[in-house]
Formats: C-alpha cells, structure tokens, sequence
C-alpha cells in the first residue's frame, strides 16, 4: 500500500455496518522480515469469524492455507506485473496458475488488477499497462468459464478523485482531471462486467497531513462540526470521502456501481496521531456504524469492507510515513494490540492470538555502557535503522521518551532482530553485548523476534535432507 495526497476537498475542511463478525474482511500483506506460516494465520482469521480475506499478491503456499475454509478470496496482481499482463496470452496462463487450478477448493471472489496503480507519486508509471492488463484478465477468466463469480477490478486510492478547493463538498467532486479519461473507460468497464469498484479510505491521513484538520472529523461519534452539502449532513471525513467518489461515478454515468471499501483502518504507531487510543476509538465507531448497516447520506445500507490490516508489517515502506508499519489490528507474531468487537455491538474483548507461535531465544543486543570512545556511534546507529525498524523511535510514537542510550539500544536491537540474532549482528564495532535481560524500558517494548516461516521450511528441508542420507548410507551397507 503506497500512500499519496488525499483529495483536495478533505484538506480543506478546516471549520469544520450491523455486521456479523464473519462478514468483515481483512487485508493479509506480506511485507514482513519473518513471516508466520500461513496456517497459523489462516487459524487465527478463522478463530476469530473473519470471512473475507484480501491479499497482494497470489503466493501458491498462502493460497493453499485458505483451501477447504470457505473464506472468500481476493487475489492480486502486483504492480511490477501489469505490463507482463498486456500479453493476453500471459494473463490467461496466470489465470490458469492462480485462479483455475483452485478452482473447488479456495472460495476466489475477486482478482485485484495492481494496487492502487494511479497515485501520482508513481509520475503514470502504469498508465498505460492497468487497463489492458485488467481486460485480459476478465477476458481469461470469462473463457476459463469462471468470470460470472470471479471479477477482475483495480483497488485505487482515494486520490483518484476530488472537489475544486473553492467548494469542498461531496456534489462537486469528480475524477481526477489527469485520469478522468482512464477513468470512465475503467468504471464503464467494471460496470459491463458487474465486477466493483475497490476504494482505499484512510481518514487518519487527513490528520497525518493538515495541522488543522479537525481532529474529531476522523472519528464517528459526531463530535465534529457537519458540513452541508445540498441538504445532506456529512459529520466525519469517511461518508464525505466515500459519496465523493459516489459522485463521480454518477459524472462517469455508473452511478449505481458496487463499491468494496478494500482498506481502511488506523495505524497504532509511528506518528503523534498513531496509537493504540485513537485506533479503538476509530475501530470503535466505523464498526458500530457497520452494524447499524447506516451506509452514507448516498449510498445507505450495509457496506462491503476490508479492514486494513490483519498484522503488521516491519519491511513496508516508510516513505509516507513511519506509521506504515503499524497498520495491523495484530501485532506481528499475531498479538491482538486492544480490545473489539468485529460484529460492532460492542462487546470488547481481544481476539484470539495466533497459535503455536516460535520465537527466537529471550535475548537483545543493547549498547554498552562502558565504552569510551563513541566517535562510531552515529554511523553505526544509523546503519541499524537503515536495515532494521526504527519507526518507534520517532516523535510522539510509542519509545519516543527513551533516553539517548536508550534510542541507541533499541535500534541496535530491531537490526539484531531482524538478522535472526546472528551473533555478528550485535557488535557495531565493539559497541554493542547481547543481554538475556529483558531490555524494554516503561512502555517502550523491545521485541523478539519469531521464527519465520521461511526459516521453518529450510529447516524441514534440512531434516528431510540428512534423513535421506542416513537411510540411503544405511542401505548401501546392507
């Protein structure tokens, strides 16, 4: 997930679902140094009711996990593919690799065609690629006898649309000026295929980038000024956001175009406005209004939702914003981070962690205290946050407050971390000691790594391997 302006209209505004659980959604990325094998995650999404599942890419092995549970599906084509995907004969054997073969035995609803491929700060690197690649998708997917329940679509960004700067309101929005071309020729596309329309709303971003932002706008409990717009009251940024796209659909002459939510949520991390507190509280409201199946002043009635995300992410890009790495409801080895209710009744209680989870052994890499020359210290700390993850360091996060050998110490441990322990890992030029003393300090939580599924795997392998060979050294003594 990229991150980008937000409409022009949400920056302006300065005065200013009754669900089942089984119903929501989630956002499942892979974008971690240690991933958790994708059983243990598929167990913990279906020990908690969730029913949907959205993925980036249509890795085979995490594929294969969602076989026999009935949770539906939707697959993607990364960005980096588009183009391969303008040969047709490419996109029907993708089609036939991915989609096909799991034909009965994984519920597969949707194909998504990159990942919000339009933003402006990829300068139309896929312009041209989207469209094509989306049409032989769907054209493979119709020939393959499958398109009347799996549809192709493109989730975007909500900056593909917005309002002049003068009348910020939901009525005068439209598609982007750039883009409105593409634009219509995809949603007329996506209508004529009955497939939706795959929207990314994050109204912690309207915070994140206007000081004066109304801080109450963000949430759903009504305690922001409303904005009129013909008769219509909109009293937080997300029905305002999301009707401004159902607008421009109605300008495009698609007015009745499905639309899914495909990520919305709240960071817990990594910038002032990103923490534990505002995240429930946002979770809070926007599931309550789920169960109310209130919709919008626009399009009333029940929405089709994927929280973003499932777990968090060490490996995201930080170029939006620290807070990219912090956008799961669960930690990253599968810890709900505070209580909810995905049926949205209120009934609060942390979901069911994730199982049978390995971790490292209890050790960190610390700074020590009794070396005398430091002059190394900067190019060393440096070099740590440069290849592991220092976003909680940053101001108003959650280790923000930690002294500065404190800072040092942290950063010195996520690179150790992240180098599976690696004894080599934790020297930064005779700076650095291993501790089996738990190192976190008042709230600022020093992690453990866990074992990742990858190094799991090659474990087994290995196994297997010097099995083999025993077996084999004794049968050529027999």
């Amino acid at each position: 997930m990229a991150r980008a302006q937000i409409p022009l209209w949400v920056c302006c505004i300065i005065v200013l679902w009754g669900i089942a659980a089984g119903s929501i959604g989630v956002n499942w990325g892979s974008m971690a140094s240690h991933l958790m094998i994708p059983t243990t995650v598929v167990e913990m999404i279906k020990a908690n009711g969730i029913k949907k599942v959205k993925l980036f890419d249509a890795d085979s092995w995490t594929v294969n996990a969602l076989a026999g549970t009935g949770i539906e599906v939707m697959l993607a084509i990364p960005n980096d593919q588009l183009k391969h995907m303008n040969d047709y004969g490419n996109a029907k054997h993708w089609v036939e690799k991915n989609v096909t073969r799991h034909n009965g035995n994984v519920n597969i609803r949707y194909v998504a065609v990159g990942n919000e491929p339009f933003l402006t700060s990829y300068n139309d690197s896929f312009m041209k690629t989207t469209f094509p690649a989306l049409k032989n998708i769907q054209k493979a997917l119709d020939e393959a006898g499958i398109g009347d329940k799996i549809k192709a679509t493109i989730p975007v960004n909500a900056d593909v649309y917005n309002s002049p700067s003068n009348k910020p309101v939901p009525s005068t929005g439209n598609f982007r000026s750039d883009i409105r071309n593409l634009m219509i020729q995809i949603v007329k596309f996506l209508h004529s295929n009955k497939a939706p329309f795959v929207v990314n709303i994050y109204p912690f971003l309207s915070l994140y980038q206007s000081e004066n932002f109304p801080v109450d706008f963000a949430f759903f409990d009504g305690g922001g000024k409303p904005i009129n717009d013909n008769g219509l009251q909109y009293t937080n940024v997300f029905d305002a956001n999301h009707d401004t796209l159902v607008w421009s659909l109605k300008k495009a002459g698609v007015g009745d175009l499905k639309i899914i939510i495909g990520e919305v949520g709240w960071p817990t991390d990594g910038d002032k406005n990103a923490n534990r507190e505002y995240a429930k509280k946002f979770y809070d409201g926007f599931l309550k209004r789920m169960a109310l199946k209130k919709g919008t002043p626009l399009r009333p009635g029940p929405m089709d939702v994927y929280l973003f995300s499932l777990l968090d992410e060490d490996q995201k890009s930080v170029a939006p914003g620290d807070f990219e790495r912090h956008w799961g409801i669960f930690t990253f080895d599968g810890k709900p981070k505070f209580p909810m209710d995905l049926s949205g009744h209120g009934n609060d209680r942390y979901l069911v962690s994730a199982k049978g989870v390995e971790y490292l052994p209890d050790q960190w890499c610390v700074f020590k205290k009794n070396v005398k020359n430091l002059t190394a210290l900067a190019a060393n700390m440096d070099y740590a946050c440069s290849l592991g993850d220092c976003t909680a360091l940053g101001y108003g996060s959650s280790c923000n407050n930690l002294d500065t050998f404190g800072n040092i110490s942290y950063a010195f441990n996520m690179y150790f971390q992240m180098q599976d322990q690696d004894v080599q890992a934790c020297n930064f030029q005779g700076l650095a000691e291993i501790t089996t003393k738990n190192a976190s300090q008042g709230g600022c939580f020093f992690p453990v790594q866990i074992i990742s599924a990858g190094e799991k795997t090659q474990s087994a392998l290995t196994i297997s391997i010097a099995t083999t060979v025993i077996v084999l050294v004794a049968l050529a003594f027999l």
